[in-house]
């Protein structure tokens, strides 16, 4: 099983994914008029902004945060050990490049989740990918079809993969037994999920900024105290990232190749950018101000702060470290508490654990969410079916304790091509949206007005959004 696993990994990622994902980041940074690059000075504002609440749906900081919190879970920490083992210290610097373009990417489908939002019988917003291929495309066979992948994904798979990290650090650090990780970590999540979406949004809106703070002041009080080495490091990742170290050595060593996939692999995995997954978030909020792209630029705050802060701190006391050598099968979690130790002590090791603890928990709890948001597309959101989905998170979670870490990343890695194929297909036809969407916003920003989408400017559009989603708004 894991050698068919990783033939269709190699035909996915080899062949399809990095050219697709590479692609669609350039296509929406040129058709947003590289919008990532305009706002990345102004995301102090848009964050500001990001606080006003509005009727109908969470606030945008609200969004924004239970977006990281399914992106930051154990892809910034065991995901990063297993890149850069398998793809050298380059692996980094391609970690980065998804982030960049990956940010217009999430641009385009959370712009494009917020305006095909609707509200359910509750009168919450909700969208995602299922919405704008339904709607925006008329393909509602394939909004099922994603919604089938994301119940997959974030219902089951993912949930392996943040228990099984979890379960290697508690047994690394304190030796405590991988069923018993699996089960207090289920118990954990299932009281959290059982308070709702907007109960888990107040929570995570506290919570995930805490968190991402101290992890990323552990690694900057670590980095400081081996402030010399910093420069070496930075230029082995960029030598690393195209193969020149190797090459001027005349050894053999990472591959461009093996670099760039796993850059590639786990910065997906991290991010989530074009995964379709984001989305269902973005979809939540009442955006403020009043425009689908004020969420898209808001969720690009997540991207950002997602790769080239958080697991840049991760890489960074992995490669001050060098803990682990080439091909090796530690598990990922393990690589970064054996550099922790090296770097700071033997206290290094239960700081991860607890630390992934943190992560992973946000993860899931949030992954049950987004797979949620998908049974309620797909109308089979009874109380019956939110407890056989309850049911299927947690019993996933103890078993990702105790399955062999290869199998469960690779599983990861196949259900992760296969949604973002999906995904990125429906958002490129619907490129010319997404660019109508950014010029709206921009143009009103020139002006120097608070931009307000005005759907009877778009009869084209206009027909195809729920009702009720935009009708409220002040017209220009």
């Amino acid at each position: 099983m894991p050698d068919f696993l990783y033939f269709i990994i190699e035909v996915l990622w080899g062949s399809i994914m990095i050219y697709l994902l590479l692609g669609a980041g350039i296509w929406f940074t040129l058709r947003s008029d590289f919008i990532q690059f305009r706002y990345i000075r102004k995301f102090g504002k848009s964050l500001k902004n990001s606080l006003t609440p509005q009727p109908g749906g969470l606030t945008s900081f609200q969004a924004l945060c239970i977006s990281l919190a399914a992106r930051v879970g154990s892809g910034n920490l065991a995901g990063v050990g297993l890149a850069i083992s398998a793809g050298g210290p380059g692996a980094l610097f391609w970690m980065w490049v998804t982030a960049i373009v990956g940010m217009a990417t999430s641009f385009a489908e959370c712009s494009l989740a917020q305006l095909f939002k609707e509200k359910d019988k509750n009168g919450q917003f909700r969208g995602g990918p299922a919405w704008y291929m339904s709607r925006g495309l008329g393909m509602r066979w394939m909004g099922v079809l994603i919604s089938l992948f994301l119940l997959i994904a974030y219902g089951l798979i993912f949930n392996t993969v943040q228990a099984n990290s979890v379960a290697h650090a508690l047994r690394y650090a304190f030796d405590f037994p991988e069923w018993l990780s699996g089960v207090v970590l289920a118990a954990f999540i299932l009281i959290a999920i059982s308070v709702g979406l907007r109960g888990v949004a107040r929570m995570m809106q506290w919570m995930v900024p805490v968190m991402a703070l101290v992890w990323i002041t552990a690694s900057l009080f670590v980095t400081a105290q081996h402030i010399d080495q910093v420069p070496w490091i930075i230029s082995t990742v960029f030598k690393s990232a195209f193969g020149w170290q190797e090459a001027a050595s005349g050894a053999m060593g990472y591959t461009l190749s093996q670099a760039l996939t796993a850059g590639f692999q786990r910065g997906m995995l991290s991010n989530e950018a074009g995964m379709g997954s984001t989305p269902n978030a973005a979809a939540t909020a009442a955006s403020w101000p009043p425009h689908p792209a004020a969420q898209g630029i808001v969720q690009m705050i997540g991207v950002f702060t997602d790769t080239i802060v958080i697991c840049s701190a991760s890489a960074m006391i992995l490669l001050l470290a060098d803990p682990a050598p080439h091909g090796t099968e530690t598990a990922g979690i393990q690589l970064l508490q054996q550099a922790m130790v090296n770097l700071a002590g033997s206290w290094g090791a239960g700081f991860v654990a607890l630390i992934v603890i943190l992560f992973a928990f946000s993860s899931v709890v949030m992954n049950y969410m987004y797979a949620e948001n998908n049974l309620i597309f797909l109308k089979r959101d009874s109380r019956h079916s939110l407890r056989l989905l309850r049911l299927g998170v947690i019993l996933m979670v103890v078993a990702g304790s105790l399955l062999s870490m290869p199998l469960v990343w690779q599983l990861a890695d196949v259900i992760m091509a296969l949604m973002a194929i999906t995904n990125l297909t429906a958002i490129l036809l619907l490129s010319p949206v997404v660019t109508l969407i950014a010029r709206d916003y921009l143009r009103q920003r020139k002006l120097g007005v608070q931009p307000v989408f005005d759907p009877t400017r778009y009869p084209e559009i206009e027909a195809q959004i729920a009702p009720g989603s935009w009708d409220d708004l002040p017209r220009q």
